[in-house]
């Protein structure tokens, strides 16, 4: 009886601690009053923000009116009047009562000029129209780079308190953060800092200089802001962002140290959408030292707290898990997870994106533009063939990579589109389908040529923004100078020497800026001829797969002959041995077919099988030697696959075959110097004169291909790797007889 009272009591304990946590974690509305101590009047252009939300201004019920949970901690920034933080202990309503700094300015120089002539002097008194000029620059931030920072620029006319020009120099920030112009970004922050310290705005330069990859200064400058006052969120945001920039670096103890940091800071402000960021940043740290199986758990996590949340969070989680399982070639998982984020694909629409706070997640239409290229339909099959194809399961690989290409031309994805039809052109060639290969190439040269084309126009558009970009930067500049100069001319009447030193300024930023767009346009050049180059080692080696993932038919039907031969004199033995012998080549051969290059031991060893079942079609036609330096280190030379093999074949076939009596076959491989191995294919056949004459007699033969096929991969090769191939074909002899082929091998280091 005394046990179940203690029960119901522990019962009644726990579920009013959930209870009461649950009361926590449940948000409310609290109405904010920011009021001027002086004027008892509203400041309608404060940055309010709860848990990295900012809340605006309502002219109808004049207050902020925010969402909350107790405990969170209310901030309240204006350019006027020092940060002001506030923790929620409920929902009433809240009046924060600040008092500006002095925005009156005297001029002094006048002012003494004035005293001089006459006693009575007046300050003058000019209307300020910053805060609208301030405000309209953030309108027109995610819409129009040139209108917004006009906006900007016309503060600067103004006289400005060192509290407004920081407001000005981080809305420059803000507004090229969000195009993506990172160290212009990191350029404004900076010297916004320089004229108010605010670690919101260090928390923006520490994440501009990260995505500038400038990782030591943007560890720096996170290290800093530890110093100042932060918000939970703030410390949550700088734990987050150190982690990141870690991670890049490759400091995984260090990385998961403030990813659980922050991790701690999330769950104990319920802060869900962090929590899922950190589990998987959490998991990719796990994955990326090893711990495999912690990596899991924490995947694991993330997806079901994605999963609450909405199907847009759901699929961004699941894009990265599915990429995970892709790298540790869990192929199986990877497909299922991938075919389960094809259903919800459709039900996510492109402008979908969290409100994770303004003030601190400057960069949100980048994530959104991340997600939205993961979440495609397109990308999505795309993925799930090419995992199929990874698991050699080509036919299923077909139909995904089929619809990957309809959905991409459906919109006009070309990225996606090439990438796809080549995968397909690769699946076709390799179960046999050359037709539809060769097609599928095709298309995907003709995709390449488009894109390039593309690319050369978004190259241009480049530089034509970057170029407005660096006007309108340089204008701004220009005009903050301009005023510095006249405040220089009044105050210490040096109004000749004051302009003169300016306009030599001016000359060296107009110098250093004609600098800087050289470097870019040369940047720009580099990039492009990289890529070009870069495209055309893809097509050479799409083409070496081509030419060598094709072996020269007579050879299979005269093999496949023999056997019959064998079989119809009931050799049933030889048959058994010499299709075991010839499946045991066709396996080495195919299995090369997806490597570039194979070690030359690995091609000696295939040329001695190829000769071998040769000899056993042609015995009373030729006898045969291999001759192997056993000082050359073959393991070292790498060669492409099936590179010699087209020499023997016509040696055998178009020298010895004719020979009338028993010819003979000698293939020698030798150390020439250090880094050269020599390879002599010689035969005493009956010469390449008296071959090619007796081809011409008898049309009715399929001729090969094998040898214009090798001078191709030959070219090919010496053009990627400067020259490391040199054949040279002879006669044998001086009577013409014979054949002699000299192939120089040089190392080749990929």
């Amino acid at each position: 009886m005394m046990l179940r009272y203690v029960f119901i009591i522990c019962l009644f304990i726990v579920s009013s601690t959930l209870k009461a946590q649950d009361e926590i974690a449940v948000k409310f509305s609290v109405k904010v009053k920011v009021l001027d101590k002086e004027t008892r009047k509203p400041i309608e252009n404060a940055d309010v923000t709860v848990a990295g939300i900012q809340y605006s201004y309502s002219t109808i019920d004049e207050y902020y009116k925010v969402q909350a949970r107790y405990n969170d901690e209310l901030i309240v920034r204006h350019f006027d009047f020092e940060t002001v933080y506030y923790t929620i202990k409920g929902n009433d309503e809240i009046v924060i009562q600040v008092e500006k700094e002095d925005k009156q300015k005297t001029f002094s120089k006048i002012s003494d000029k004035i005293s001089k002539s006459s006693r009575s002097f007046k300050k003058i008194r000019f209307k300020s129209y910053f805060s609208e000029y301030i405000d309209s620059a953030k309108v027109f931030k995610e819409k129009d780079i040139d209108k917004s920072l006009s906006f900007v620029e016309k503060t600067f006319k103004e006289d400005l308190t060192q509290g407004r020009k920081a407001e000005a120099f981080k809305v420059m920030g803000d507004i090229y953060f969000y195009w993506r112009q990172y160290d212009l970004a990191s350029q404004n922050y900076d010297t916004s800092l320089k004229q108010k310290d605010n670690v919101t705005v260090r928390l923006l330069l520490a994440k501009s200089q990260f995505l500038s990859k400038k990782y030591k200064e943007s560890e720096q400058s996170y290290n800093r802001s530890k110093k100042g006052k932060l918000s939970n969120f703030e410390r949550m945001t700088l734990f987050e962002g150190l982690g990141d920039v870690l991670q890049a670096m490759k400091d995984w103890s260090k990385a998961k140290t403030n990813y659980e940091t922050a991790l701690n800071i999330a769950e104990k402000q319920g802060n869900k959408s962090k929590i899922t960021d950190l589990n998987s940043k959490l998991a990719e740290v796990f994955a990326k030292s090893g711990q495999v199986a912690k990596a899991d758990v924490l995947y694991q996590n993330s997806l079901q707290l994605a999963n609450q949340e909405n199907v847009k969070r759901s699929l961004e989680q699941e894009e990265k898990v599915a990429d995970y399982l892709n790298s540790s070639q869990r192929y199986d998982e990877e497909i299922q997870l991938r075919k389960e984020s094809l259903k919800k694909a459709e039900e996510i629409t492109t402008d979908e994106v969290d409100a994770v706070g303004i003030s601190i997640n400057a960069n949100k239409a980048i994530d959104n533009e991340t997600l939205v290229d993961s979440i495609t339909s397109q990308k999505i099959n795309y993925k799930i063939g090419n995992a199929y194809l990874l698991k050699e399961e080509y036919e299923e690989a077909i139909p995904f990579l089929e619809k990957s290409i309809s959905d991409a031309d459906k919109k006009s994805d070309l990225i996606v589109k090439k990438d796809a039809t080549r995968k397909l052109s690769e699946v076709y060639a390799t179960v046999g389908d050359f037709t539809k290969a060769l097609k599928n190439y095709q298309d995907y040269v003709n995709l390449v040529d488009t894109l390039y084309a593309k690319r050369e126009q978004e190259i241009q558009q480049v530089k034509r923004f970057s170029k407005r970009i660096s006007d309108n930067q340089n204008r701004i500049a220009s005009l903050e100078k301009d005023k510095e100069l006249a405040d220089s001319k009044i105050d210490l009447a040096y109004k000749d020497q004051q302009l003169a030193q300016e306009s030599n300024k001016r000359q060296e930023i107009v110098i250093y800026s004609l600098i800087a767009g050289m470097v870019l346009i040369s940047l720009l050049m580099y990039f492009m001829y990289r890529n070009i180059r870069q495209q055309k080692l893809a097509n050479n080696l799409l083409a070496l797969k081509s030419m060598r993932s094709q072996m020269n038919p007579h050879f299979i039907f005269n093999a496949l002959n023999s056997v019959n031969s064998f079989i119809a004199v009931n050799d049933e033995r030889s048959a058994n041995r010499y299709l075991s012998e010839f499946s045991v080549l066709m396996r080495s051969v195919l299995e090369n077919s997806d490597e570039d290059f194979i070690p030359l031991s690995k091609e000696a060893e295939l040329l001695q099988l190829y000769v071998k079942l040769e000899h056993n079609r042609f015995q009373d036609k030729f006898e045969y030697e291999i001759n192997i330096d056993e000082k050359i280190p073959l393991d070292t030379y790498i060669i492409p696959p099936m590179l010699l093999q087209p020499y023997i074949e016509n040696a055998i076939w178009h020298g010895l075959r004719y020979k009338k009596e028993k010819g003979y076959l000698r293939i020698l491989m030798e150390q020439k110097e250090n880094d050269i191995v020599q390879v002599i294919i010689e035969d005493n056949g009956i010469g390449r004169k008296k071959s090619m004459e007796m081809k011409t007699k008898n049309q009715l033969k399929q001729k090969s291909k094998g040898m214009s096929t090798i001078k191709k991969r030959v070219g090919i090769l010496n053009d990627m790797y400067q020259d490391k191939i040199e054949v040279r074909v002879t006669d044998a002899y001086e009577n013409g007889e014979g054949t002699k082929v000299e192939l120089l091998l040089k190392k080749i280091k990929l």
